[in-house]
Parts: C-alpha cells; structure tokens; sequence
C-alpha cells in the first residue's frame, strides 16, 4: 500500500510582512516558507512515505534567486537520497515567460538526479518507489500556446478558445489513460482550477488567467488519488474518487487568515494482480503545519478613553509572533484622545504589525435652506 505525501503551493519567495535579516540578507518571511517545507521533509523521512509528491508553484516567481533554487534542492536531495520518490508538477509561477525557456524545477531532469521525476508537460510518469511502481499522470499548467495552433487562435473569442482548449486537454487525458496498467496503481497531479473550487488569496498573485476544467474531466474511476495544486484553500470535491487540494503550506495575507496550512498524506490500496480492481478505497488525512499566524484585532474605541479601550483589545489577543492587522472604530469627536505611541508599543510582541487602520465615523451634517436660515437666530443657526 504506497503512502503518498501531497504538498503544493510553497511560493518560496514571499517576502510580505517581513524584515530584512542582516545574517542572510533575505526576508525574515523566507524561513516561515522553508520552514513549513522542513515540516513536510521531517514527516516523509519519519513515517514511511514512498511518494513526495508535489503539486506545482515551487516559487513565487518564474525567475527565483539562486539561494531560492539552492535551498529546495537541499532539501529535495534529502528526500531522494534518504529513499523516498520525489514528482514535481510544474505550476503557473514555475513557467517561463517564453516556450525555449525553462522552468524554474526542470534542473532536476537535466541533471537527471536519481529518485527525482518532473511533471513539465502532460504525460504519464512510471514512479519507482520502495513499495513498487506508482503511475502518475501529469497535468501541469497549460498556456493555450503550448496545445493550440495559430490557425485556431485565428479570430477566436476567449470562450471558444477555452472550449477548444478543454477539448484538446480531454483528448490529450484520453490518451494517457489508455496508457495505463490497471494492476497497477494511479494517480493524477494537476496544477489548475476545478469547476466547484472555492478561490482565496491566489487571485493576487496568478501569473496566467484561469481556465477552469469540469471535474468529470479529472475524477475517473482508473485514478486512485487526484491531487491538485493552485488553490491554496485545503479543499476536497465531492467526486469519486475525490479531487483533493492540498492547499499552500504558508499564510501569504489576511485572506487566508481563517485558513488552516499544511498537507495531505494518501494511502493507495493494493490492486487484485488479474483483475486490477483495488482492494479497498484509497484513504486520506490533512495533516496542518505550523504556519505563521494572521490575527485581525477589532476595536470600537468610541468611547471616552478610546486608547485605554484599545489597550484592553490588544492584552485580550495573544499576539506573540503573529502578524497583526489593527483596524480602530472611533467618532471624529475623540480621535484626538487615541495615543498612537502607546498603541504602538502594546504592539511590540507581534511579529509584524501590517496596519494600524482608524476608521473615523463622521458626524451628520445637514445642510440648511435660505428659507430654514432665514427663521432661525443666529445661535440655533450654529447649533
């Protein structure tokens, strides 16, 4: 029974809500992303995972730095030295901006580093792991240009491409299904949305517009396991067998404040060696990593201390090590009782402090006639 770990959108290179640390010269954030990747690493190594499989979106940019590329090679050579199958999917933010370029995991293939396969086009991949062979169908994210020709792009609107676009990734689907041995185990990686997704923070960062595939495309009954990278929400769609996100393993803003991060572990059931049907239903567990907590802290300082109500929030919150967001309600009439100095210094345990955001409700001004003006003294006027 192969166990597999399912990991995707690390976006190692966000560097939001951080600080520059002078011993690396790289955003203190870059650690909270390694380290959520160590946890995945530490969990591979210590509970017989055959299968790393990673479901595209390495790093934030096309172009990452060379320590980036340094420190996930590190620990790539730990896993596949260590024994353990290493797939890497390439995701939106792994391709290149031209079709010669390469992507920013295909240094694995080049250098064909043993125990480390790379899902860069769509295919199917014969994966060697200690438990016997694992079958993946790869299904990276697709521009139009790599499936489609200049003759059907010609004078095609944006839904008609998408549905020539759907229909060539069906066939291409098909194909690679025909391929496969039914004794042995199967699963599909894809990096895309799925019709029925629920969407999160990744809108502000999508490097390519979304072209959303119906999930009776992806959940055939050859599939044991489909895992999806791209949304950074954890999420399963009720589908048989079920579409699973992962998810990102690092809060990336306060959308995903309410979020829990981690990863996925699946146990594929042996296949009958004549007849290919499973032995029981393939099983899956989320386990969460220790991400970095985002806290928004609500106040309604509308009151005769504001700063003191203020004060009295912030103690209420443990804020040790997350970053915080602020947002203060108060009347024009006592926003200059706020002292922003010791708001400020209540605040120093917090990892990082995004915002400090006063949102001041104005009084109703109503606007008086020459005729109204005419009958009132000038008291009542300027009352």
């Amino acid at each position: 029974m192969p166990r597999i770990l399912h990991a995707a959108d690390l976006h190692l290179g966000m560097e939001n809500y951080g600080r520059l640390d002078p011993a690396t010269g790289l955003s203190s954030r870059v650690a909270d992303f390694l380290a959520a990747l160590d946890e995945t690493v530490e969990y591979a190594l210590s509970n017989a995972i055959d299968l790393y499989l990673f479901c595209g979106d390495a790093y934030k940019t096309r172009d990452p730095s060379p320590t980036y590329q340094r420190e996930l090679a590190r620990r790539i050579h730990r896993l596949a030295s260590s024994g353990v199958a290493v797939f890497l999917l390439v995701g939106n933010h792994d391709l290149p901006n031209a079709v010669g370029r390469a992507t920013t995991v295909e240094i694995f293939n080049t250098l064909s580093v043993p125990n480390v396969y790379v899902g860069r086009q769509p295919g199917l991949h014969r994966v060697e792991t200690r438990r016997g062979v694992v079958q993946v169908v790869a299904l990276p994210w697709m521009l139009r240009g790599t499936l489609l020709t200049r003759d059907q792009y010609r004078n095609r609107t944006v839904d008609e491409l998408n549905e020539i676009l759907l229909d060539r990734l069906r066939e291409i689907l098909q194909q690679l299904e025909s391929e496969l041995n039914p004794a042995l185990p199967a699963i599909l990686a894809g990096h895309a949305m799925v019709t029925g997704g629920t969407l999160g923070s990744e809108r502000s960062i999508m490097l390519g517009k979304d072209v959303a595939l119906p999930p009776s495309m992806l959940a055939r009954p050859i599939f044991d396991y489909v895992a999806m990278g791209h949304l950074h929400r954890h999420q399963v769609l009720p589908t048989r067998p079920p579409i699973v996100y992962a998810g990102s393993l690092q809060r990336i803003d306060f959308g995903e404040e309410k979020e829990e991060k981690g990863f996925v572990v699946a146990e594929i059931p042996r296949r009958f060696p004549h007849s290919g049907v499973p032995e029981g239903e393939t099983s899956f567990t989320f386990v969460p990593v220790r991400a970095r907590r985002f806290l928004t802290i609500e106040v309604n300082a509308d009151v005769a201390d504001p700063t003191q109500a203020v004060l009295e929030s912030i103690a209420s919150h443990d804020i040790a090590g997350s970053v915080v967001r602020l947002v203060i309600r108060l009347s024009a009439h006592n926003e200059h009782l706020l002292k922003e100095g010791e708001i400020r210094r209540a605040l120093r345990p917090a990892y990082y402090v995004a915002a400090v955001a006063k949102q001041v409700a104005q009084e109703a001004r109503s606007r008086l006639t020459s005729h109204t003006a005419e009958e009132l003294s000038p008291l009542e006027t300027l009352e």
